[in-house]
């Protein structure tokens, strides 16, 4: 590739910003850490009934499995907490 000493330098430069944008990328931490086992059989389904209907079944029994659980009483309790708090700095 040829190029003026211009280019080159507008070159060096792209290439210092691509390797300062890799240098500070953050891992990526999964929002569930499946098991070896677990992880291996949803690759096994996914190749015999496709991501879209595995991730559809997985996400209807997270789903199911969360809506156990009191996830709006935890939110009431930090704005009651949040409202007194600002009762109290008044």
């Amino acid at each position: 590739m040829k190029a003026n000493e211009e280019e080159k330098k507008k070159f060096d430069k792209a290439l210092d910003d691509i390797l300062e944008l890799f240098n500070n990328l953050e891992e990526d931490e999964p929002i569930i850490k499946f098991t070896d086992d677990v992880f291996e059989n949803i690759e096994l389904a996914k190749k015999k009934y496709g991501d879209e209907t595995v991730d559809e079944k997985i996400n209807t029994v997270v789903r199911e499995m969360l809506s156990w659980l009191d996830l709006d009483e935890d939110n009431e309790d930090e704005k009651e907490a949040e409202e007194e708090t600002e009762e109290e700095e008044k």
